[in-house]
């Protein structure tokens, strides 16, 4: 489990260390305050040290860490990520795991250009890959998008390639099975029928009664629903692993929202540690009403609110929504009320 993160001189996020719940973290702030770059950096580092055996060497570490940061945020060179200002700055980034074994700290500065120095190396690779869902869905990209990646230079995020390749695993089979029911069956229901994969092609359907829809065919929210449903049929998203999501809400209607909401409590229930950015209030309040009921209440949640002051961005974070005194997306939903109510009285 990642205990914590902290940040100096990283973009726009505020100078803080970040203390997350084991189960559901969600981070909420208007567009362009550091919300997606959190959770890219941390599943960059992350990603970086898994599914290896074997001594880990800072020369290894140097180089991997920022190839995957370079990757996934996309920055000309590694010191275009520190803290915009006047002259040379250095930005540092640590994540604290529960098990110390596993923890890792870098640095790098302004005139960096793709390597990174280690000030904490981890004793121990991470057992299993973190997920990065982006916004947009990824499984109309399957399977010819990874050996395009692999052989060309295209401007597209290394977290695409990183999904697109876990969408591709098998469905598994045995004893997770029944887990991957319980998950899966309220995903179908709003679907109307089963994700399935072509074995020739790789290509992906919407199985419905009527006979296979093909997945570009499908309505965007609704491949956004089947992709998490492809994730957890094929024991990805399955006991002690990582997911971080960038606004799960894109594209999805209200009624499709709840369903997502449920299934992200549920996969958190699981054992799978889960990192939300969003500013959608609708999301925000369908998972607090659903960490509040009898089913989730034991579940360990954390909220984090980015804000925009005159100093700069600032961090509040607690284990209740209500811990939180700037939310600027309540804010606004009152205001847009208030609007609305007295163009009604004129």
């Amino acid at each position: 489990m990642l205990a914590s993160a902290k940040f100096q001189s990283f973009t726009t996020v505020p100078n803080a260390e970040w203390y997350f719940a084991q189960g559901l973290n969600v981070i909420i702030g208007e567009n362009g305050l550091g919300k997606s770059h959190v959770l890219k950096a941390i599943y960059a580092l992350m990603k970086a040290q898994t599914g290896k055996s074997g001594e880990i060497s800072k020369a290894f570490l140097e180089k991997a860490y920022a190839d995957k940061l370079i990757g996934v945020l996309r920055p000309e060179t590694i010191g275009r990520l520190v803290k915009r200002k006047q002259g040379r700055d250095r930005c540092e980034i640590t994540l604290t795991m529960s098990d110390p074994q596993k923890s890792c700290a870098i640095g790098f500065a302004t005139n960096a250009k793709s390597q990174v120095e280690v000030i904490l190396a981890p004793k121990d690779y991470l057992e299993l890959s973190p997920v990065y869902l982006p916004t947009r869905e990824l499984i109309t990209l399957c399977p010819w998008f990874v050996p395009l990646f692999d052989n060309y230079h295209l401007e597209f995020e290394e977290t695409w390639r990183d999904t697109v390749s876990l969408l591709g695993s098998p469905s598994v089979k045995g004893a997770r099975e029944t887990m991957v029911k319980r998950l899966l069956d309220p995903l179908e229901k709003a679907m109307g029928g089963k994700v399935t994969v072509d074995a020739q092609t790789g290509r992906f359907y919407l199985q419905v009664a009527s006979g296979r829809m093909e997945m570009p065919l499908v309505a965007e929210g609704m491949r956004k629903v089947a992709m998490l449903a492809r994730l957890i049929s094929a024991g990805v998203l399955l006991e002690q692993g990582f997911l971080f999501w960038d606004e799960p809400e894109t594209n999805l209607n209200p009624k499709l929202i709840k369903t997502v909401a449920e299934s992200i409590l549920h996969l958190a229930s699981t054992g799978i540690q889960i990192f939300i950015a969003t500013h959608s209030l609708f999301l925000l309040r369908e998972l607090e009403m659903l960490s509040g009921s009898k089913v989730y209440k034991s579940l360990p949640c954390r909220y984090f609110a980015l804000n925009n002051a005159e100093s700069g961005v600032t961090l509040e974070q607690g284990n209740q929504l209500d811990d939180l005194q700037t939310l600027v997306l309540l804010d606004e939903e009152l205001a847009q009320s208030d609007r609305f109510l007295d163009e009604e009285m004129e």
